[in-house]
């Protein structure tokens, strides 16, 4: 009998691409719109970067449980509660008329994403046929790496335009759409046999992430080594639950060739959030120009990097994963090098020229980085890999997003809010440039590395 014959797999398929389309677009659209925040709900950049941070904090805390919720709940429910978070997210930021609001939304918003994007990959790859799978898996990564080249462009045309909040009130029919296609292709099937879920670990996690975020926006010392203290216990403990009942599996990271690689990953994944919050900030507040060019200015790039990620999955096939790998790092330090050296000349064509040489370095070597690190792991431990550095890869771009805006919130203090933005974004070139180099030796290191078995 077959399993899918009540099952329409394009049309979940469809219906929950839109959803991680849509999470994934709301991500990058808004970094594009925080000049404008800042002046409406007088806030400072520090508090700002929250707009991002919370939404991406609340995506690192719930990925870790998407194979309890995939197990215990129907793949109907699980869609149909990630939807509906996201669609009121959506709805309270239409109408915020205080900053806490639209953080409530954001908030909101991450739950649904956070749901929504492993479920869309758990239909592929439970219910579609081997022959037809890898096409369907084309299909999903295709939504996700396309919505970030769009995201910025997209929201400074509508914030220059229109208004901010335009950017979510285009979002509902689509959602609707997305809502009604799954309710006609997903079937209420019984769940399977269930699964323990581990509170204990999820509520440290939680409480670990969260308080570093907290420290890095700090405003005084103080403030910092409480919450920097409170991170580190629960952290902890954390471990030490995990340990009896893991939620992560901690001893992926005894592999030296997953850790090499997947600290390089990491670099890369706090470059693209740190960049998508710094340069269309420096755009507008020290550059002048409007919320629509600095909207402009990230997409060449982020549509190089989006089309160039199959790309380079099909050299790695063909001549290994050296080249394209250390090809794209190089390249990646060569554009950041440019963008750091020419970022005062507050010229488009320059500057966008050193981010397309940065996104086709990243294009060449972000996708094989995560593919290489995965495939250091043995078979049995692939599944416990994936979901580390799925949770890891949301965390980290929100301690990017944290970091970079406290950098520039300090030189905003020291040297007023348009020259202390403009030393700060240099600063944030000089740092990712430091940790790029790092990324290198890591990445070459692994390289060298034989398989571990």
């Amino acid at each position: 009998m077959d399993k899918n014959k009540t099952f329409h797999l394009f049309g979940a398929i469809i219906a929950s691409g839109i959803l991680a389309f849509s999470g994934v677009l709301i991500e990058t659209a808004m970094n594009v719109t925080f000049p404008l925040l800042i002046q409406e709900f007088r806030v400072t950049t520090s508090g700002i970067q929250w707009v991002t941070t919370i939404y991406l904090l609340m995506i690192s805390v719930i990925v870790p449980i998407s194979s309890y919720l995939n197990q215990n709940f129907s793949a109907r429910n699980l869609f149909i509660t990630a939807n509906l978070f996201f669609l009121l997210g959506v709805l309270i930021n239409c109408f915020s008329v205080s900053f806490s609001l639209l953080l409530l939304g954001r908030l909101l918003q991450g739950v649904g994403t956070g749901i929504g994007l492993p479920l869309m990959f758990h239909i592929i790859l439970t219910k579609a046929p081997s022959e037809k799978r890898g096409m369907m898996m084309g299909i999903g990564t295709l939504t996700t790496s396309i919505a970030p080249a769009i995201g910025p462009t997209y929201g400074g045309l509508i914030s220059n335009l229109l208004n901010w909040r335009y950017i979510y009130i285009f979002l509902i029919p689509l959602m609707i759409l997305s809502l009604v296609i799954g309710l006609n292709s997903i079937p209420n099937e019984v769940s399977r046999e269930k699964q323990h879920l581990h509170f204990r670990c999820v509520f440290f996690l939680a409480i670990t992430f969260t308080s570093f975020i907290m420290a890095l926006s700090a405003g005084s010392g103080i403030v910092f080594a409480l919450f920097l203290i409170i991170g580190l216990v629960s952290g902890f403990l954390f471990v030490l639950s995990n340990s009896k009942t893991p939620l992560l599996q901690m001893s992926v990271l005894k592999n030296r060739r997953f850790s090499s690689f997947l600290f390089s990953l990491l670099i890369f994944q706090a470059l693209l959030l740190g960049l998508s919050f710094v340069l269309p900030n420096y755009l507008q507040i020290s550059a002048g120009y409007s919320s629509s060019i600095a909207g402009a200015f990230m997409f060449p790039g982020a549509l190089m990097g989006a089309l160039l990620a199959p790309l380079s999955g099909k050299l790695l096939d063909r001549i290994g994963a050296n080249k394209p790998i250390l090809t794209g790092l190089f390249a990646t330090v060569v554009g950041i090098s440019l963008l750091t050296a020419l970022l005062h000349t507050n010229s488009l064509v320059l500057l966008i020229g050193s981010h397309l040489i940065l996104m086709t370095g990243l294009g060449l070597s972000y996708s094989n980085l995560m593919t290489c690190s995965l495939s250091a792991l043995p078979s049995s431990q692939i599944s416990d890999g994936n979901a580390f550095v799925n949770t890891f890869q949301q965390f980290i771009g929100a301690v990017s997003t944290a970091l970079v805006a406290a950098v520039i919130s300090f030189f905003q203090d020291t040297y007023g809010f348009i020259s202390g933005t403009a030393y700060g974004a240099w600063i944030v070139l000089l740092i990712f440039f430091l940790l790029l180099v790092t990324s290198i030796i890591a990445a070459f290191s692994a390289l060298k590395m034989k398989v571990e078995l």
